[in-house]
């Protein structure tokens, strides 16, 4: 049976070129509604552990969360997605520095902007200042990271930046750690403190 994977898969296969009717199949048979467009599969996870929280199916609600490999992408698949291709309602998340990018792609695809949520720096920088950096060293230690992190905060390049800003950046120094935080940041939440640009998302979700 064909599932939300499928669907992702079959848009981002069009979005290089390929064809569109799988796409257009899947939407119909699945119902989707609506696009939610993420840079990258960190956004994603932390998106769908979210939900978990909610107790909510997004796949069952029609909604399909969309990793596009880059903010560049952004004007392809809201081409491919938005009123002038499969008709869905689009919103997402972007980093403030890849406002712009997503403006106009929304714009020229005829979709309103109002749909789009923007970290101050990037979702990871949120969660860190919701949780605190203290908990967010808490939890490092407790996914067995606490030595690599100790490595890396000796090293020069980290002596100028802040506490945030340093785990920030260890987030990313290996394939698949921003990812894995996505979920784990976002497991860890109060919800009553999820930072304002996920919760203005699944407000409107």
């Amino acid at each position: 049976m064909a599932d939300m994977g499928a669907f992702r898969v079959a848009v981002t296969a069009w979005a290089a070129g390929g064809p569109g009717g799988p796409a257009h199949e899947l939407a119909t048979r699945l119902s989707v509604r609506t696009a939610v467009l993420l840079e990258g599969p960190s956004d994603s996870a932390a998106v769908d552990a979210l939900a978990a929280r909610h107790g909510r199916d997004l796949a069952a609600e029609g909604v399909c969360v969309l990793p596009m490999g880059g903010a560049m992408s952004v004007g392809r698949f809201a081409s491919l997605l938005g009123p002038s291709g499969l008709g869905l309602r689009l919103t997402g998340l972007c980093d403030e520095r890849e406002q712009g990018y997503y403006v106009r792609a929304l714009e020229r695809a005829e979709a309103a902007p109002d749909g789009l949520f923007v970290c101050a720096a990037d979702l990871e920088d949120e969660l860190i200042r919701a949780l605190g950096v203290t908990r967010v060293k808490e939890l490092v230690e407790a996914e067995g990271d606490l030595r690599p992190l100790r490595t890396f905060l000796r090293q020069p390049a980290q002596q100028d930046r802040t506490a945030q800003q340093q785990l920030r950046r260890f987030f990313g120094t290996k394939k698949g750690r921003k990812i894995h935080y996505g979920r784990v940041l976002v497991e860890a939440l109060d919800l009553a403190r999820t930072p304002s640009p996920l919760a203005g998302l699944f407000a409107g979700l």
